[in-house]
């Protein structure tokens, strides 16, 4: 479905934050018989809706929110509405048919795009690929998941690289030209209604007829999910980052084929995870034409110009000789055994906690099993974590109030040259207003307690 096939029909745009404000204002103008904004949260009447937003699309909520959607032709959801809410099931039992608005911009978009997902290292990949396809001569506008909703973007760039999250996949009728995953294990299955559905809504992305998959081929469970998965010329996704894909990563050098490339150090960013991710960003440039080989010098300083992004394993000096790590959205355990690897062979105290989604964390203790670190839970799913870590003999388990007890306890509780990592392998929301406000209460905790 494209934005103008709503041409004469009743649309309802479920949400009214950015995504269902990008909607609205990109709807509009395609003429639709009524347009209508929905939402469903109990203060509604809080939500800042006037002006053009409200003369486009008035705003339905309370007991008009239901009957608003239930009556349009076609539902517009926003990324943050679950594919478990009660409401969504009654509409496909009515018949009603639900989009979002990645899949309304993807319709029209899709030849010109590299479109990025994964349980983690969408977002690193991603910004990675559009910033060496800039130093290799490839203008593109980057976008999606991390902040401008896709239906914001400009319409005319010759290329668009996109983070796209499984709540944007799972709409998707259309995949982008390249298609990127870069990891996959369990998460948001609450918002999916389990791990088998969220492998088919986050995998979604390569269903539709891309022209290449690529893939982090050193992940078994992905390559697993992915059998039988062929690109609209019949192939197989490209591999790469396994031990014998053609792009692959050491501790000491990035290869092509038995060629070395650069340093590995060159990559500013720690982890080997973001080693893989580096090579998946370089098989995309392979796949495009682009001669990686022989232009390995220009794209080594392209690499090591690359900053990374905020709040992914991100260092603040403190005058104590601690390393503070804000890891703030590693928000599963599987994300939070990246990072805790990432400092492998230093003194290591994590931060571990924050809403209690009811994960299972029998897989952090099997992977702690060998290890030794200090553990520090965080209201409100830190003292369940750390029951699930009771009995290693690695782990030093303590409980703490808040976030600013966690680091005045870490102070005292982490050796000298030591690191203290916030990756609480749990969401922010809840303790904080969002994993930004979270990182800001770490910060400040630091300073305050310096």
């Amino acid at each position: 479905m494209r934005l103008a096939d709503l041409k004469g029909r009743s649309v309802a745009v479920w949400g009214t934050g950015r995504e269902g404000r990008a909607a609205v204002t990109a709807i509009s103008p395609y003429g639709p018989s009524r347009l209508i904004a929905v939402d469903d949260s109990a203060n509604y009447l809080s939500v800042s809706w006037e002006g053009e937003l409200a003369r486009l699309a008035p705003l339905a909520g309370g007991d008009h929110a239901f009957p608003a959607l239930v009556t349009a032709d076609v539902v517009v959801r926003s990324p943050g509405v679950p594919q478990t809410h009660p409401w969504m099931r009654e509409l496909r039992e009515r018949g009603v048919p639900v989009t979002g608005g990645s899949a309304l911009w993807m319709a029209d978009h899709a030849a010109r795009t590299i479109g990025v997902t994964g349980s983690k290292g969408k977002s690193t990949t991603s910004s990675l690929i559009s910033h060496l396809l800039a130093a290799a001569g490839r203008p593109n506008v980057f976008g999606g998941n991390i902040g401008v909703p896709l239906l914001d973007m400009p319409g005319d760039a010759p290329l668009y690289v996109l983070e796209l999250s499984s709540y944007q996949c799972a709409d998707l009728t259309d995949s982008p030209r390249v298609a990127v995953v870069t990891s996959l294990f369990p998460e948001h299955l609450d918002a999916h209604g389990g791990e088998r559905e969220y492998y088919r809504d986050k995998l979604n992305l390569l269903r539709h007829g891309p022209e290449m998959i690529v893939v982090n081929g050193s992940d078994e469970r992905l390559r697993d999910e992915i059998r039988g998965i062929t690109d609209a010329n019949g192939f197989p996704p490209v591999p790469a980052a396994a031990g014998d894909s053609r792009f692959r990563v050491s501790d000491d050098l990035v290869f092509c084929s038995d060629e070395p490339l650069f340093p590995r150090s060159a990559l500013k960013l720690k982890g080997a995870h973001n080693g893989r991710n580096l090579c998946v960003a370089l098989a995309v440039l392979d796949g495009l034409g682009i001669d990686v080989p022989g232009t390995a010098a220009q794209l080594a300083e392209a690499v090591a110009s690359f900053e990374g992004l905020p709040h992914r394993l991100t260092e603040i000096t403190d005058p104590s000789g601690l390393t503070f790590v804000d890891d703030t959205l590693s928000t599963s355990p599987y994300a939070t055994m990246h990072a805790i690897d990432a400092y492998a062979g230093k003194p290591l105290t994590v931060l571990l906690g924050g809403t209690d989604r009811g994960l299972d964390y029998t897989v952090l203790r099997d992977f702690l099993a060998e290890r030794e670190l200090t553990a520090i839970g965080l209201p409100d799913s830190g003292p369940r974590i750390l029951a699930a870590l009771a009995g290693l003999p690695g782990v030093t388990a303590v409980e703490a109030e808040d976030l600013s007890h966690a680091v005045r306890l870490s102070r005292e509780l982490t050796p000298a040259g030591g690191v203290v990592l916030l990756s609480p392998a749990a969401p922010s929301y809840g303790r904080f207003r969002n994993f930004e406000h979270r990182s800001e209460a770490f910060a400040e905790a630091i300073r305050a307690t310096a």
